[in-house]
């Protein structure tokens, strides 16, 4: 075996598509600014008129070539976003999905009391539009390609006040590991980044979450909690060619909490 020749191959001309950041401390921020720092062209979405100028504030500066409305929950808006990329660029190579919405009564209350209607927005916003749009995007990854969402150790142990999250990550998980079974033979590799707590408007949402925080921070086995700028330059490495053979994985970017008991 012989020792690689130079750094991991970046993503010089490789078109990705970043679907949901919120503002500049988002996880798809941190995500798009290493995407664009390895070369990548970029596509991204905003919510709505509301957040459309904290998007574009983070777009801005990356050169975005496109800068589209997107709210999953809202039919054709999808797939609306994928069409505008095919007639732009003709194809795609990577996809970095990081959406996930419940309801706050949902949230806050205890998985054995959530709505029937509030699970099903969770799992709709947060791991269907996953599947959607992987489908969407097969057809225009013709040269293989990359997919990555974004998870939460929540999934696989209770975490105090992250309730119904949990389950519903539970199940993009298990979309991520069917999905690569089932697009693999098209070198499309699917994986999920799962970080530990980081203060995003999204963690706003759950009920405690500083005090998540400092404990996390207080036991991990590094004693600090990651950033979005870790979750972004592993984030540009799964998008790359260096990581042509990793898939149907979920990867922890914890500083270790992962390991503990």
């Amino acid at each position: 075996m012989t020792a690689p020749a130079g750094p991991a191959p970046g993503l010089a001309g490789k078109r990705g598509l970043v679907l949901g950041i919120a503002n500049e401390h988002s996880i798809a921020a941190g995500c798009a600014r290493h995407f664009a720092a390895a070369g990548a062209r970029l596509a991204a979405t905003f919510l709505n008129a509301r957040a459309e100028p904290f998007v574009r504030a983070v777009t801005g500066p990356l050169g975005a070539e496109l800068v589209l409305p997107c709210d999953v929950s809202h039919p054709g808006e999808l797939e609306s976003v994928f069409a505008a990329v095919a007639r732009h660029w003709g194809g795609l190579d990577f996809v970095l999905h990081a959406i996930a919405f419940a309801p706050r009564e949902d949230l806050h209350g205890r998985v054995i009391d959530c709505s029937a209607a509030g699970f099903a927005q969770a799992m709709d916003i947060s791991c269907h539009s996953f599947l959607r749009a992987a489908r969407l995007a097969e057809p225009l990854m013709a040269a293989g390609g990359a997919l990555l969402t974004v998870s939460f150790y929540g999934s696989a142990r209770v975490v105090p006040n992250y309730n119904v999250m949990g389950p519903v990550k539970a199940a993009l998980e298990s979309a991520v590991r069917y999905l690569a079974a089932e697009l693999g033979p098209n070198q499309i590799r699917v994986n999920a980044l799962s970080p530990g707590p980081i203060r995003t408007r999204a963690a706003s949402g759950i009920a405690h979450f500083d005090e998540l925080m400092e404990q996390t921070a207080a036991t991990t086995p590094e004693h600090h909690l990651a950033e979005i700028d870790d979750v972004g330059a592993l984030a540009a490495f799964l998008a790359g060619d260096g990581a042509q053979r990793i898939t149907g994985t979920v990867i922890p970017i914890d500083g270790g909490a992962h390991v503990l008991a």
